[in-house]
């Protein structure tokens, strides 16, 4: 619990953040993108932290701002190479978080085949709910909920993933060293969309956890 309020509260918050892509087949399909057959991530730097209760910028830069419901990955202990059967023993919990997307500067990137950094790694672009001890879910089975201004707009249980926790976190690991706070997003399902100035964007897994952002303009 203490450890859990330490990473909340910003003071063991790691050194990364790590983006699984497509890792739900329904979303793959509805951006146009094929099912990888292995996991792929990018990675956020920390000062896209925002916590429960949090102001999302809705940046200048950007003209479509889209919600992405993920499950998120608390790192507990030092990760170097761990195989898949160990993996969870270094887990120290989980979090629900909103990936925040700059879509059309993502597809812009896409189109001129370069990186698309700047449409992931804005400042409150990962918004993320209280942290949860590891004993307290099943990382098999985790009911996930988005909604905008009450109206759900994504919905899933992390069943539905491509590539379970256990199997991104040794993939991961094998080639990055994941450290203490470090975050895990483990992919969003279908129902991404435009989040607009005012919106007020809502994540949940009922009954155990929720988090509430408002969406304000760039000053």
């Amino acid at each position: 619990a203490e450890y859990g309020k330490q990473w909340y509260q910003r003071r063991v918050r790691g050194t990364k953040i790590i983006c699984i892509g497509r890792n739900y087949a329904k979303h793959a399909a509805e951006l146009g993108n094929q099912v990888p057959s292995e996991p792929f991530y990018f990675i956020k730097p920390t000062t896209c932290y925002v916590e429960n209760g949090g102001d999302i910028i809705y940046h200048k830069i950007t003209k479509n701002l889209h919600h992405e419901l993920e499950l998120g990955v608390v790192v507990g202990r030092k990760m170097s190479r761990v195989p898949k059967e160990d993996v969870m023993a270094h887990v120290a919990g989980y979090c629900i978080s909103n990936d925040v997307t700059c879509r059309d500067l993502q597809e812009k990137c896409k189109s001129e085949r370069k990186p698309w950094s700047i449409s992931k790694c804005l400042d409150t672009h990962c918004a993320v709910g209280p942290f949860i001890p590891a004993s307290e879910l099943s990382h098999n089975n985790i009911e996930m909920v988005l909604k905008v201004n009450g109206e759900v707009r994504q919905s899933t249980n992390t069943k539905n993933m491509l590539f379970d926790v256990p199997t991104l976190l040794e993939y991961v690991n094998r080639h990055i060293t994941l450290l203490p706070g470090d975050l895990v997003q483990t992919g969003t399902p279908e129902g991404v969309g435009p989040m607009h100035v005012g919106d007020i964007v809502t994540l949940s897994i009922p009954g155990v956890s929720e988090a509430s952002f408002k969406i304000i303009d760039d000053c």
